[in-house]
């Protein structure tokens, strides 16, 4: 069972990174961690043992973040009028600025999601500049939402073992 305890927590942790992280799943790693704590069979302070019911909608919620993950950015961009270069820029930029984290993250999505719609879809620079910051803020509430499920996930993957 120790074993078990140890995998839910590197499974948390990865889970967190991997909320910033876009090579990472981040919730669903979350959530083995969480099933990972089901298995050792772990108690909470008042002795209670993690519930099927629990597992089950954090599955839900991890399904849901996931597949949120995909569309929030989209609809940022759609909402500011960005084009999928804006899109696309801004995930080569979170990439590139990956090296110089945190900041280089955040700048990196800006930028690159300006360069590539004022660069390669020939939009103006104010046009190109309302759609990365439409991409940003998407890619940043996705992330906030990625990182709340995990850490609320990490939380009760302590709290069981």
């Amino acid at each position: 069972m120790t074993a078990l305890a140890i995998l839910a927590v590197i499974a948390g942790v990865l889970g967190i990174l991997g909320s910033v992280l876009p090579a990472l799943p981040g919730p669903p790693l979350s959530w083995v961690g969480l099933l990972l704590a089901f298995l050792a069979g772990g108690t909470n302070a008042a002795g209670e043992t993690m519930g099927t019911t629990f597992l089950l909608v954090w599955l839900g919620i991890t399904v849901a973040v996931t597949v949120l993950d995909y569309f929030i950015p989209l609809l940022f961009m759609k909402f500011t009028g960005g084009s999928r270069e804006a899109n696309r820029g801004a995930i080569a930029g979170l990439i590139v600025g990956m090296v110089f984290p945190p900041v280089g993250i955040l700048l990196g999505t800006l930028l690159g999601a300006f360069l590539a719609d004022f660069l390669v879809a020939g939009r103006g620079a104010r046009e190109s500049l309302r759609s990365s910051i439409g991409v940003f803020l998407g890619f940043i509430f996705g992330t906030g939402l990625k990182l709340t499920a995990a850490g609320i996930m990490f939380y009760y993957i302590i709290v069981y073992l």
